[in-house]
């Protein structure tokens, strides 16, 4: 910094001559100081419009919340902006943040606190929040099971789904000592029995579970129900804030 000081100093003498005064080189020096520290600063360019994706600010328009802005250490990979899900496309392109109604991402703060008071090297993992009405489409239409079963995994579209109210989670928990999801028996969008909650015991007695697995989840549900989430007999990943009524009565869907 010295160096640019006394090159930057030199020009401004050589410029001006050493017939100006003592205040007006102090008041030019002092310019070329804040200039050269701005330019040697580390940058940190704040994220214009034109760069946040469509889906983002439609979600942000409709009043939604950033949960990684809300929920302290919490781990988002959002599964529909990869390959890795059920129908092997990614349907959300850019979007990489998670996003809940303002008033459920302060619920899942809770869920957050008090998996971390227990287990402080545990946090959540968000494999998906909030989700447009159009993306439902798309997981309804490609879900390779008759339509009489889909609504066993995925909402009709001309329903809508509780995540396209912003009201729904898919989540895990993560153990930042090993830097891998706890083992849950299934992964994410499996689709079988294995993953079903409600058919945990008879997995467990078929050999398709084991205590261990069944106690991780025990563990994500504590935590969820305690702060007022529910979940669904198909989904060990999936909780729900509010029922479908309640959601319909106080929130606008997301086109």
């Amino acid at each position: 910094m010295m160096k640019f000081k006394s090159i930057a100093f030199g020009i401004l003498i050589s410029a001006f001559g050493y017939s100006c005064s003592q205040k007006e080189v102090g008041a030019l020096e002092s310019e070329i100081e804040k200039e050269i520290a701005e330019q040697l600063a580390p940058t940190n360019p704040s994220v214009s419009s034109s760069e946040i994706p469509l889906l983002e600010k439609q979600m942000i328009s409709q009043g939604l919340v950033n949960v990684e802005e809300v929920v302290p250490d919490i781990r988002v990979e959002l599964k529909y902006s990869t390959e890795d899900n059920f129908f092997g496309k990614d349907v959300y392109g850019d979007l990489i943040h998670a996003y809940l109604q303002p008033v459920v991402a302060d619920s899942l703060k809770s869920a957050q606190e008090m998996l971390q008071k227990e287990f402080p090297d545990y946090t959540l993992l968000i494999y998906d929040g909030a989700r447009p009405l159009s993306v439902q489409r798309i997981l309804w239409d490609n879900l390779d099971k008759p339509d009489s079963l889909k609504p066993l995994y995925v909402a009709d579209p001309k329903v809508g789904s509780l995540h396209n109210f912003g009201v729904a989670v898919d989540l895990t928990i993560f153990d930042r000592t090993t830097s891998v999801p706890l083992d849950m028996g299934t992964g994410y969008d499996y689709f079988g029995y294995p993953a079903y909650p409600d058919r945990e015991k008879q997995m467990l007695e078929e050999g398709k579970l084991t205590e261990a697995q069944i106690a991780n989840r025990d563990l994500l549900r504590k935590i969820m129900f305690a702060s007022g989430f529910t979940g669904i007999g198909s989904e060990w990943w999936h909780f729900n804030a509010y029922s479908r009524k309640q959601a319909g009565e106080l929130f606008k869907i997301i086109e």
